[in-house]
């Protein structure tokens, strides 16, 4: 019995020290500019964790328009990581302002009552992302994998509410488009979503071939092509 309770122990000890190997570990990667953005990055703001130790967790830096920006950034002095994969932003008491999770190698994703979604992602790859966002802006096709055209419309970087942006479809689409009916559209971990009134949503991903294709794919695809 005895000896079955020390190996108990030990394999707890033993866990409990590659948690914290790998939170170490966590914590150096993120030391370096990030972007926390409202999922759409209508509103961003930069932030600079550091590893320097301070009361209740480690120093960050935001930068001077956060606060207006984004005013629950005001709440935030300092961050820490939290079990394998959590991003603690917190008050100079340890308290969390927000809690975000890593989604995707890179994303971290936190929720805020009554606000919505927020992203923290590395400052680099979110203004790449802001690139790709703007090259979305314009006219596009909507074709069949034979290429047969059903649709025209155009994706507009207008504000249609939270984390969407307007989208407006040209005339003599295809009933199966124009039942759809989708009136936003906004990039969402590196997918295109279409969004109908109603709610419905179509989510298009890149292929090898630099088109959009409606997920999950079928033998007769919907691609969307820019004009």
């Amino acid at each position: 019995m005895g000896r079955a309770i020390g190996t108990v122990i030990l394999t707890a000890l033993l866990a409990a020290t590659a948690t914290a190997q790998d939170a170490s570990k966590m914590k150096q990667d993120l030391v370096g500019q990030w972007e926390l953005a409202t999922a759409e990055r209508s509103k961003t703001c930069v932030v600079t964790l550091a590893s320097e130790p301070v009361a209740k967790g480690l120093k960050l830096t935001l930068e001077p328009d956060c606060a207006k920006t984004l005013p629950f950034t005001k709440e935030i002095a300092a961050w820490d990581v939290k079990g394998l994969d959590i991003v603690r932003l917190q008050t100079a008491d340890g308290e969390p302002v927000i809690d975000l999770t890593e989604v995707e190698s890179g994303i971290f994703e936190g929720h805020r009552n009554g606000e919505g979604i927020y992203i923290l992602q590395n400052l680099v790859a979110a203004r790449s992302l802001a690139k790709s966002m703007d090259q979305m802006i314009g006219d596009w096709t909507m074709v069949r994998g034979n290429g047969r055209q059903i649709c025209a419309l155009t994706l507009t970087n207008t504000e249609a509410g939270t984390d969407n942006f307007q989208a407006f479809l040209k005339p003599r689409c295809d009933p199966l488009v124009s039942g759809f009916g989708p009136t936003m559209w906004r990039l969402e971990h590196g997918a295109m979503l279409l969004i109908a009134p109603n709610g419905t949503t179509w989510r298009f991903e890149a292929d090898d071939n630099a088109q959009w294709r409606r997920m999950p794919d079928s033998a007769d695809p919907l691609i969307m092509l820019r004009q």
